[in-house]
């Protein structure tokens, strides 16, 4: 399953009411609000929809659930699984939520650091999730507001991406590309970024890939156009990471674009 960010305008932590609580589900009952929050956010059928004992083994595999709480009411979470990448440990973020009427408020990004900050004291130093490579709104975010690092394309991931639209007919179901978000928690852009600080990348990109600010739109009024979208990105993609490029930042605008670097 993708990491289904819907983090929200990415502000800053203390737009978000304090009455809002940032801690671990560690319940039946708590868990199994995630589950109700999957349900209420992401348009997937429901085989596609992570159980309560997902979250329950998940815990006692050594991985963690953060959950957001405006009183008892669980309006947010974030799942870490644990995992062993290139011979260290890590956590592969599964998936992310937030309410609809908690949206806007900058509570995606708080889940995202209180997830860098525990697990960096569990002494982890990576995290590696996925998303739509075609979302503008979650690539501003994942690169420029935690400062995450992208090197891996992976076409049609999951197969028919449900997320897309669920109304989509399925002869024009999209597939679910996905980019890797990996981040490095104690790289110099993550640390000044968590500090609440800003980091300006002074090197001139060796290449850019331009998506659109109205996938949603595309999806829903012309499929076939957001099909040759998502194409194009995908043979843009997958030529750039196969010439060696990175891509560690993403500019906004009327033509959004991922920006990619030699890795020197």
């Amino acid at each position: 399953m993708v990491e289904m960010e819907d983090p929200g305008a990415a502000s800053p932590a203390g737009s978000v009411s304090e009455s809002i609580e940032i801690r671990e589900c560690t319940t039946v009952e708590e868990l199994a609000g995630c589950v109700d929050l999957q349900r209420a956010v992401f348009a997937l059928p429901e085989v596609e929809i992570s159980p309560v004992r997902h979250f329950v083994v998940t815990m006692h595999a050594g991985g963690f659930t953060l959950g957001a709480f405006s009183g008892e009411r669980l309006v947010g979470f974030v799942l870490s699984v644990p995992a062993f990448l290139d011979g260290s440990r890590a956590f592969y973020s599964h998936m992310a939520a937030v309410a609809h009427d908690f949206q806007g408020l900058g509570l995606g990004a708080r889940l995202k650091w209180a997830q860098r900050k525990r697990s960096l004291a569990e002494g982890v130093h990576f995290i590696k999730w996925t998303f739509q490579p075609v979302q503008a709104r979650n690539a501003f975010f994942n690169l420029e507001k935690l400062g995450a690092k992208v090197a891996q394309y992976k076409p049609d991931f999951y197969g028919t991406d449900y997320g897309s639209s669920p109304d989509l007919p399925a002869q024009l179901g999209l597939e679910s590309d996905r980019l890797f978000a990996e981040w490095h928690l104690d790289d110099e852009k993550a640390e000044k970024l968590a500090a609440g600080g800003e980091f300006f990348d002074e090197r001139e990109p060796a290449a850019r890939i331009i998506t659109t600010n109205d996938w949603a739109r595309l999806v829903s009024e012309t499929p076939l156009e957001a099909r040759r979208l998502q194409n194009r990105v995908r043979d843009e993609f997958l030529d750039a990471f196969s010439r060696g490029l990175v891509c560690e930042g993403f500019e906004r605008g009327a033509e959004p674009a991922y920006l990619l670097y030699d890795r020197s």
